[in-house]
């Protein structure tokens, strides 16, 4: 995954497998992984070779000399078409043995058979990695873990003191509630007569989640975010909108855009991450002199993380050595060495008691690293394993139609899980 900007964005790209995938298994690999650890495997990482080159040599080699006997051969593909990469990959055999993916890549290959179960094959490394991390790759409907976490993000949110102090309210004492931001979202763009709004999103699937909507059903067989606190969230984002405390253009917003509006002055809060810090410094000193910074806003207790994972082909022939080498790279060892040249965070249980995440320094990056690194260890991944890129798209769309008052937010979401449900039902 490219970082470390697209690493605080969960990866979106829609995987369908064809129906040649999803085969009898009959030249597939072992999954007993407790032999001798020997042999040539492939290791496919998603856009990691550009700026971490010396990195995962390094690893490689580390792993070679520990295991005598042992090839690794790195590949690295780009972030454009990766899904569809993998794809063809699995539709035509030619899957590496260990794989770079996040949870929405490894569903349809688990489906499919092709992503070893962890808990079967590699249960003893369980405990080596945090709870929320390790279940980050569990599919609904599925029993079993699909891949081995691998780094984390997540970032607080950024507010403009300047803006919020002209509305009168106070900077020191930001919004810690929904009802406390809606409130204060509503001030701010009655004081500016609706120059200033506070967001600058629609909301996601990830927001209803973090608001304490039941996303789907257990079984993981339909959506469920139509019920009452997701009318009443979708009802309160069409307040900010009518009173223009939700930015104008937040209907075509990208993170990108959103980000500009932020260094401009026309939106009062954003979530980001450490490294915007340095980009406000550079490019909004003004901005930079007045940001405050706090925690994400959640109903749940637990904010949102995005995970990345190593998964192991089922149809490896090398399982012994693709376990041990995908176990190897996300070790807690390796993790920190990582998360020291990236503003990522390591899975791994115990690592984020480091003093690297919990000693400040009077910086304003080691203070969001560090709540950063306290909020992760509960932190949950909300975005359904199984929402597609398509299904982000129709919740989007009818989120457009709600806030425009074309439609009343619950038929709205009615119609995206009935869209949603049809897409579930088409992925098999």
């Amino acid at each position: 995954m490219p970082i470390p900007r697209r690493a605080l964005v969960a990866a979106a790209v829609a995987l369908v497998l064809p129906l040649s995938a999803c085969g009898s298994g009959d030249d597939g690999g072992s999954t007993d992984a407790s032999g001798k650890v020997e042999g040539d495997i492939t290791f496919q990482t998603w856009n990691l070779r550009a700026n971490f080159k010396p990195y995962f040599e390094g690893v490689i080699a580390d792993f070679e000399k520990k295991y005598p006997g042992t090839h690794v051969k790195w590949i690295d593909q780009p972030a454009e078409g990766y899904a569809d990469k993998i794809s063809a990959d699995a539709a035509g055999g030619t899957l590496p043995d260990v794989v770079n993916v996040s949870p929405d890549l490894v569903a349809p290959l688990a489906k499919a058979g092709l992503a070893l179960d962890l808990d079967k094959s590699a249960g003893q490394y369980k405990k080596e990695y945090l709870d929320g991390a390790w279940a980050g790759h569990q599919v609904p409907g599925m029993t079993g873990t699909y891949a081995f976490p691998w780094y984390l993000n997540t970032g607080p949110l950024f507010y403009n003191k300047s803006l919020f102090e002209e509305a009168g309210l106070d900077a020191t004492e930001p919004p810690t509630t929904y009802d406390e931001l809606f409130a204060d979202a509503l001030r701010l763009a009655k004081k500016s007569d609706g120059k200033v709004a506070t967001l600058a999103n629609v909301p996601t699937i990830e927001d209803f989640g973090r608001y304490g909507v039941e996303l789907m059903n257990k079984e993981g067989t339909a959506f469920s975010f139509n019920d009452a606190k997701g009318v009443e969230l979708l009802t309160k984002y069409k307040e900010l909108y009518d009173a223009k405390a939700l930015d104008t253009q937040a209907l075509t917003a990208t993170p990108e855009s959103s980000g500009k509006k932020f260094l401009t002055g026309a939106v009062a809060m954003n979530p980001g991450s450490a490294l915007d810090l340095g980009n406000f410094k550079k490019q909004a000193p003004n901005l930079y002199k007045n940001i405050g910074i706090t925690d994400q806003i959640t109903s749940t207790g637990k904010v949102n993380m995005y995970v990345m994972g190593v998964m192991v082909n089922a149809r490896t022939k090398r399982t012994p050595a693709a376990v041990a080498f995908a176990h190897y790279v996300t070790d807690a060892r390796n993790q920190m060495s990582f998360a020291k040249k990236v503003a990522i965070f390591p899975s791994t249980a115990g690592s984020l008691d480091d003093p690297y995440f919990t000693e400040e320094d009077g910086t304003d990056e080691t203070r969001v690293r560090i709540a950063a690194a306290k909020s992760l260890k509960n932190a949950v991944n909300y975005t359904p394993v199984l929402f597609s890129e398509q299904m982000k798209t129709a919740l989007r769309n009818e989120v457009a139609k709600a806030l425009q008052g074309k439609k009343s937010p619950k038929t709205a979401l009615d119609n995206a899980v009935k869209a949603c449900d049809t897409l579930l039902r088409q992925q098999g």
